[in-house]
């Protein structure tokens, strides 16, 4: 219990961060689920009533995005092998820990997103949507899909569940500010939010269900 409360306490000091303010914030630190607050954090998803968005796995050694989209997989910056094998171990994990996830899980279609999701939890319970897109990829409909972010992130979940979201670091971090700066939401890092309707959503920290590989954040090629 004293391990739970002081993870709490951490957890507050972040849990007020939105749109409105987020640059004034120090970054938000991503905690192992074996940490005070990581423990925390866990409690708190297995209660449900929570939004888990999770950065797309590991991309080390891939090529950048070409955004040629005649190119399909083959010009976008892919999950690496051991990418592949940490989606794997992160469903496993989340299944192990007890966490309850509501169905279906919501993916971006930008692959090394929807990958992710698809090794994570399996193809038959992923869907994927525009509404999760890179930033990148949103062609001209970047408002509308940080709406969309917006409104995944703050619509609210009844206890004993958890709406999964598998996207990109960089639309959270347009709707955060610099609390999500540098490798504060590392590849395959978990963003916990506390969804609160019109109110928008509170940031309660970052969790690594599997640790992070290369540093969390490596460099295209």
């Amino acid at each position: 219990m004293a391990r739970i409360l002081l993870g709490l306490l951490a957890i507050l000091a972040v849990s007020s961060v939105g749109a409105q303010g987020a640059y004034a914030q120090p970054a938000v630190r991503a905690f192992s689920i074996e940490s005070d607050e990581g423990t925390a954090l866990l409690e708190r998803l297995r209660e449900g009533g929570l939004v888990m968005y999770i950065r797309h796995a590991d991309t080390s050694g891939q090529q950048c995005d070409t955004y040629n989209d005649s190119a399909g997989r083959e010009g976008q910056r892919n999950i690496s092998s051991m990418g592949r094998e940490q989606a794997v171990e992160l469903g496993k994990r989340i299944e192990e820990l007890g966490i309850p996830v509501e169905e279906p899980i919501l993916s971006g279609p930008v692959y090394r997103a929807r990958d992710t999701a698809e090794l994570a939890f399996g193809v038959e319970r992923v869907s994927v949507t525009d509404s999760l897109l890179a930033d990148d990829y949103s062609r001209g409909r970047l408002d509308w899909v940080l709406s969309e972010h917006r409104r995944l992130f703050s619509e609210p979940m009844a206890p004993g569940k958890n709406r999964v979201l598998v996207g990109h670091r960089t639309p959270a971090q347009m709707i955060f500010g610099s609390v999500l700066s540098g490798t504060s939401l590392p590849e395959a890092g978990v963003m916990v939010l506390a969804p609160r309707g019109v109110e928008g959503s509170d940031l309660l920290g970052v969790l690594e269900i599997v640790p992070a590989i290369n540093g969390g954040n490596p460099p295209c090629l």
